[in-house]
């Protein structure tokens, strides 16, 4: 069995089941140990002639074998088999039951986890969570429970029936069993400590697999396939090494048993027929002690198999545990209201923000207002703060109190939810779903129809793209979208924030992959589109934004200039030279310097 405080709640929660469970393996176990009398009743009325049922002394007929042996044996193998199905589908049931239920819990844990928790931890280790890990808990709920009250009830019957027969012999039977407890109790703490090494392993080597898939065409376009397969092969002799370590303990774990048993039957046999030689036993006796130390078997392998699973699912929980106790950074204050009918005003004052784990200010001091219906750029060098002041506005980090505003609201004192909700965001790697075109622009939008789709397909300039496909906006796109050009991606992502039609829409270098026309169309259209609407766009390029409401130019975190273009240009010396040193390039074909 496993305990935690992550799984014990469902040993309450389905105690019906697994009491229903409990009482069925307790019949078969007590009429297991039947059997047993059974072969006695052969081997003496074979012998003797005569057989003791029920403290009566009868001759060994046909009628007696029929009434008093095979018909009893019947009614145990039905019992028994009924029994045992029983206990299966509530014990393994259970077991399937619980990981479903903390396969869900832990989903939606994660789903409230910052972008920090994704950053540090990895996807691959991640999903050795949702697989290896919950198989390991649901084999030990629903087995562990199993052996434990197995070889609890069936060994105690078995063991008070042998007592009953011989004490000396029962006690000679139990050192060795004794033994094997301490060993596997040792054993154990070692097997718990190489199991979550196993564990890392196989999480590593996850890791490296899902983040070569990914950038297969990285590799193949550098030509490091070799330089990859041996950084592979690295992870996956280290893996297989730690995996045979772990196989051998176990492995040594089990012959040690089995040794331990097979002494106890030397024992059993040495002084039984010792024994039956001083007519304290006869031969029939002899055999039904043997029957009850063979159901005592199961017991005493059921605990080494119960120490070596309990020592797995500890690992397993250890890490599960890891998950669901990871703090949610980013999260509701108690009681905050929703945002009402937001308009897309947008308000910074004086906010200086670093990252969780950064060094230095990646933010100085901003402040500047957005008006709900203003078309706004953002500008600014490589790592300027740009995309940190969006993934601020949809609360993607904590933001200071006092420091930013929706539609003159705190965003700390209204939820997250409703913040997220007023808006639509092209994020930079344009992230596209395992699934069709259609599904993929409508996923903002539950209710969504075709002409909604094509309406926003075309505002987004992809429309004549998307048709000329085979099978349209019914196309299923490759992993991250792998299956279209840069361009289209960005424009499906592009048309799927259009068709939520939120008051603020966040665009972050989203037309960076288009040619110069397309950019022009695509801007056209938001103006029309987006006709008193808030909309944050950024870019890199100038001509991008130059004819929007007004441009925030940022350098180094710090703000240095707000206003139109025109006004920038002939103000901010900065602006202006980087507005110079662009048109250089488009004039020179990008030469310039």
């Amino acid at each position: 069995m496993i305990f935690g405080k992550y799984i014990n709640r469902y040993y309450l929660k389905h105690a019906p089941a697994l009491l229903l469970g409990l009482a069925a393996l307790l019949m078969v176990d007590y009429i297991q140990l039947i059997i047993p009398q059974l072969y006695r009743l052969v081997i003496n009325g074979m012998n003797l002639g005569q057989v003791v049922v029920n403290g009566e002394t009868l001759p060994f007929t046909k009628e007696v074998l029929l009434q008093h042996i095979c018909l009893p044996m019947i009614w145990i193998v039905v019992l028994m088999v009924i029994g045992r199905f029983l206990w299966r589908v509530c014990f393994f049931g259970s077991a399937v039951r619980v990981t479903a239920d903390l396969r869900e819990r832990m989903f939606d844990h994660s789903r409230k986890l910052s972008q920090q928790y994704y950053q540090v931890n990895k996807v691959g280790n991640l999903m050795s969570l949702y697989t290896n890990d919950l198989d390991t808990i649901q084999e030990c709920f629903g087995d562990g429970v199993l052996m434990f009250f197995d070889a609890l009830t069936l060994g105690l019957l078995a063991l008070y029936k042998m007592w009953r027969m011989d004490v000396k012999l029962t006690v000679l039977a139990l050192i060795p069993a004794f033994i094997m407890f301490t060993i596997g109790t040792l054993m154990g703490k070692v097997m718990t400590k190489r199991w979550e090494e196993r564990q890392q392993a196989f999480s590593d080597l996850s890791d490296f697999a899902q983040e070569n898939f990914s950038g297969i065409a990285v590799i193949k376009a550098f030509v490091k396939e070799l330089k990859e397969l041996m950084a592979f092969r690295k992870l996956n002799k280290e893996n297989e090494e730690i995996n045979v370590t772990y196989t051998k303990i176990a492995t040594l774990l089990e012959v040690l048993v089995t040794l331990l048993v097979e002494s106890v039957i030397c024992v059993i046999l040495g002084y039984g027929g010792y024994l039956v030689y001083c007519g304290r036993f006869n031969a029939g006796q002899l055999v039904e002690y043997i029957g009850y130390f063979e159901a005592i078997v199961w017991p005493i392998m059921a605990v080494s198999m119960l120490i070596e699973k309990t020592s797995r699912g500890k690992a397993s929980l250890n890490r599960i545990t890891e998950l669901l106790d990871a703090p949610i950074d980013v999260a509701d204050r108690p009681g905050v209201p929703d945002l009402k009918a937001p308009k897309g005003g947008i308000e910074f004052r004086n906010l200086t923000f670093r990252y969780p784990d950064g060094e230095f200010d990646v933010l100085k001091n901003i402040s500047f207002k957005i008006e709900p219906g203003e078309s706004v750029g953002i500008v600014g060098k490589t790592g300027a703060g740009k995309t940190a002041l969006v993934d601020l506005l949809l609360r993607t980090y904590n933001v200071p109190d006092g420091t930013l505003f929706v539609d003159g609201q705190d965003v700390n004192r209204v939820s997250i939810h409703s913040v997220r909700n007023a808006c639509a965001y092209v994020p930079q790697d344009n992230f596209l779903f395992s699934d069709t075109i259609a599904h993929n622009i409508a996923f903002g939008v539950d209710d969504a129809t075709q002409e909604d789709i094509e309406r926003a397909a075309s505002l987004a300039d992809v429309r004549d793209n998307i048709v000329d496909f085979k099978d349209g906006y019914e196309t299923v796109l490759g992993e991250r979208g792998v299956t279209v050009s840069g361009g289209q991606k960005q424009r499906i992502s592009i048309a799927r924030a259009l068709l939520k039609n939120a008051p603020i829409l966040i665009l972050d270098d989203s037309v960076s992959a288009v040619d110069t026309r397309t950019e022009k169309i695509i801007l056209d259209n938001l103006k029309t589109s987006r006709a008193g609407k808030t909309t944050l766009l950024i870019a890199h390029r100038i001509s991008t934004v130059e004819r929007l409401d007004k441009i925030i130019f940022l350098e180094d975190g710090a703000i240095e200039a707000v206003g139109p273009h025109d006004a920038l240009y002939a103000s901010c010396e900065e602006y202006r030279r980087m507005v110079d040193l662009q048109r250089l390039e488009d004039e020179t074909g990008g030469d310039a310097q």
